[in-house]
């Protein structure tokens, strides 16, 4: 009998995060005068022990005991071979994948919800303020707050609000309060609706109601928590590569493709990260980050300064961008309708490490169905776009004759998202993809902003 689980003793998840700052060069946040961001300016918006993460270039650094003990509630996550979806595609290509769907809320965003809520209670703060996309990171941030006893709001992305009734009443089961973005209860918000009443909300719009409403917050104990993009944030990630690579470790296999679902980054970033110094020093691998031809960052626009949020209060962020305002099309992958992407994952992107690929709603929905009916698991939408580029490769390892190691992360379940497999199964779903009308338009808005350079370290 063939393996399927390659599985980790609890004593064998790592103890320290992977930081990859030590090993890149990275351009940093400025504001419009071109001019670096201090630590001390990001201070009202997360705890100093969290943005000395951010900025840290140590290459380990130590996970704190009360959030492995959390941590354990799951993890180590095991790395599972696809075995039937092989035999479905008929292919010589070793199928693996790290399933984070196993955790409490679902997906692989617990992974930097638990220290994130960690660090903000060890600083003293009560309250945590977030934005969410498809709702697996409020999800996330609600659980990690009831572990840690700190009161949870989420803005929600409206139309995925509408989308995902289910995802309200989980944060709920965890003490989150959620509510619908654009809303009523910001400035941001506020202007947003003024502008389109109807508006379906971005996670742009959501984060800025987010940070809006930890730094008007009078008492001083509420701070904003960001579930992807930022560099602490693929550090926490990196759990996930790291134990990939122990597994694969065990059974004297390494991977020859590496593939992620990409919106913010943090998923693909957790997998690739660990194993990218291994390509620095001329291990030949293959990492693409995948992402919606309704929302396609990496493979059309342009590597920028911009903004995080609609109402820019965010620094600006060296990324691919669409433009912070960009309004993207109500495709069902919510968690892969971000304007930008992770820096890291950007710098790596343009520095020609990644190499970004894009499908449509469909092919998506295609792939997640056949990897449901072989390997049984209901994937989330935003992992169906992963799945679609592994049956890909897949093929062409079939048509090639060659065997190869091809890993992904299995970033979510899809169990809260079944009134997007009902209209699937309706053929009620369509693709969507951007005019080059749209994409001229939204790269006038970077005319005026400084320039991120190729800084390469390798």
């Amino acid at each position: 009998m063939q393996t399927r689980k390659i599985l980790l003793e609890e004593d064998e998840m790592p103890r320290k995060w992977y930081n990859i700052l030590a090993d890149i060069k990275m351009n940093p946040p400025v504001g419009l005068d071109g001019k670096p961001i201090n630590p001390e300016d990001l201070a009202p918006v997360f705890p100093m022990n969290l943005i000395e993460q951010e900025v840290s270039t140590e290459r380990w650094i130590d996970i704190p005991e009360p959030v492995l003990d959390v941590l354990h509630i799951w993890r180590p996550a095991p790395l599972v071979r696809a075995i039937s979806l092989e035999k479905a595609l008929d292919t010589p290509a070793k199928i693996y994948f790290k399933n984070e769907s196993l955790s409490p809320p679902g997906s692989h965003k617990a992974n930097t919800a638990i220290p994130q809520a960690y660090y903000n209670k060890e600083f003293g703060i009560k309250r945590i303020t977030t934005e969410t996309g498809a709702g697996q990171w409020g999800s996330a941030l609600s659980f990690a707050c009831s572990q840690f006893g700190l009161e949870c709001k989420v803005f929600m992305v409206k139309i995925s609000f509408e989308q995902k009734p289910y995802r309200k009443s989980m944060m709920a089961a965890w003490g989150g309060n959620c509510i619908p973005s654009p809303s009523m209860e910001t400035k941001a918000g506020r202007e947003a609706l003024e502008k389109n009443p109807d508006a379906p909300g971005s996670l742009g719009i959501a984060i800025s109601e987010a940070i809006e409403a930890a730094v008007t917050d009078e008492t001083g104990k509420t701070r904003y928590a960001l579930g992807s993009v930022l560099n602490h944030v693929m550090l926490h990630q990196t759990i996930i590569g790291l134990e990939a690579k122990k597994q694969f470790e065990k059974i004297g296999e390494y991977p020859d493709v590496i593939i992620g679902c990409a919106g913010g980054g943090s998923n693909f970033a957790g997998l690739a990260l660990p194993f990218v110094l291994d390509k620095l020093n001329g291990k030949k691998i293959d990492i693409y980050p995948v992402e919606p031809l309704g929302c396609p960052t990496l493979t059309k626009a342009p590597f920028v300064y911009d903004y995080g949020d609609t109402a820019a209060y965010t620094p600006l962020l060296p990324m691919h961008s669409l433009g912070h305002d960009f309004m993207p099309p109500p495709f069902h992958a919510g968690g892969l309708r971000y304007h930008g992407m992770a820096p890291i994952v950007s710098q790596l992107v343009a520095e020609g490490i990644f190499e970004p690929k894009a499908v449509s709603q469909l092919a998506a929905y295609d792939a997640g169905v056949m990897a449901a009916r072989s390997e049984g698991i209901i994937p989330a939408p935003e992992t169906n776009h992963a799945l679609a580029a592994v049956i890909d490769e897949a093929k062409k390892a079939k048509e090639e004759g060659r065997e190869k190691v091809i890993v992904f992360t299995w970033s979510g379940h899809g169990l809260l998202d079944l009134t997007a497999y009902d209209k699937y199964f309706a053929n009620q779903l369509k693709s969507f993809a951007l005019s080059e009308e749209e994409m001229l338009k939204s790269e006038k808005v970077f005319e005026n902003y400084p320039k991120p350079q190729l800084l390469k370290s390798h």
